[in-house]
């Protein structure tokens, strides 16, 4: 018995874990993209968004043997009818309006705290970290200014956390974060800065652009990551969920950046999933126009930021208690 169950698992192990070759038709070309079958469908989408340039969001995959399966992103494919060679039509445009993209996004409004072991359940979970190896493989950070020596890692989102979009304004910095260049520019000095969003590319580096980011003088960004350097994820309790694996970075670049060395920023606290230790769930800005005269987070965190940097491991903090250690802090260099 215990035999026939550790060939049931092998067996399974193996469909889970078999890349295959698939064939999209789109715009009178063909593609192809390799996936494996404990991929999701929003994992297929994410391969076909690389070579089409069709954002995930915009694609709907056609198969007769499918049907409408093929529009379930958390379903994984090894659970459909695929195999090797298998040729799909995809219907969808190329985003032109960078900003109709972001004002048809769902809102995420439903974020959650998973319970400690269900957090160490998916960041130790085998299929988790394979899939992290093929992303590390994959996707190639592609680096606008050198790594530098001895320097921390500041990792950043931007959406609620550096710019609200979902408001409307004449001029984009009307919605940047308070204080956002004064707050680069500080931690600068200790942190090499990169920039991660759940958008897609060319989103990311229009609005970096527009709010002075990408060319300031102050500072200088290591690097843009997108949507497509996310993972997929399985929770029992929430379902299927992106999130963003430090490790990917860690992995293209272990000379310079470590789970030690390296501090994120999201207000989605879901994305730091695979490096629990590493986040720090940021109030998020919205509402600009009412807020942007009484927000204070940056220069709050720029604060935290500097008083951590000599600090050999920054995973061994709890930065739920970051307000405390600025107080703390505080109260300690009043004293001394």
């Amino acid at each position: 018995m215990a035999t026939d169950a550790s060939s049931s698992s092998l067996a399974s192990s193996s469909v889970t874990e078999e890349e295959m070759t698939l064939t999209v038709k789109w715009s009178g070309k063909e593609y192809t993209v390799r996936v494996c079958g404990d991929d999701t469908v929003g994992e297929l989408k994410r391969r076909i968004c690389e070579v089409t340039n069709v954002l995930p969001k915009r694609q709907k995959l056609l198969y007769p043997k499918i049907g409408s399966k093929l529009a379930d992103d958390s379903l994984l494919l090894f659970q459909l009818p695929l195999k090797s060679s298998l040729k799909m039509t995809m219907i969808g445009t190329i985003e032109d309006d960078i900003l109709v993209d972001q004002v048809d996004s769902p809102e995420v409004v439903d974020d959650f705290e998973l319970g400690q072991d269900e957090v160490v359940d998916i960041k130790d979970n085998a299929a988790n970290k394979q899939k992290l190896r093929r992303r590390i493989n994959q996707y190639k950070i592609e680096l606008r200014n050198p790594c530098r020596e001895g320097k921390k890692l500041l990792v950043l989102d931007i959406d609620y956390t550096l710019f609200d979009h979902r408001s409307t304004a004449e001029n984009p910095l009307e919605l940047m974060r308070p204080y956002l260049h004064e707050f680069l520019t500080a931690v600068y000095a200790e942190y090499d800065i990169i920039i991660w969003s759940a958008t897609s590319m060319k989103w990311v580096e229009i609005k970096m652009g527009q709010l002075g980011v990408l060319n300031n003088p102050n500072y200088k960004i290591t690097a843009l990551l997108d949507h497509l350097a996310m993972i997929t994820v399985h929770s029992d309790a929430r379902g299927t969920f992106d999130c963003k694996p430090l490790g990917l970075i860690w992995g293209q670049f272990p000379q310079y950046y470590s789970s030690e060395n390296t501090i994120m920023f999201d207000d989605l606290r879901r994305n730091f999933v695979m490096n629990p230790q590493n986040g720090l769930t940021i109030k998020p800005f919205r509402k600009a126009h009412a807020n942007r005269d009484s927000d204070q987070e940056l220069m709050k965190l720029t604060q935290y930021l500097l008083a951590i940097a000599d600090l050999d491991d920054l995973s061994i903090l709890d930065h739920k208690s970051w307000e405390s250690y600025n107080e703390d802090n505080f109260k300690r260099r009043r004293h001394a």
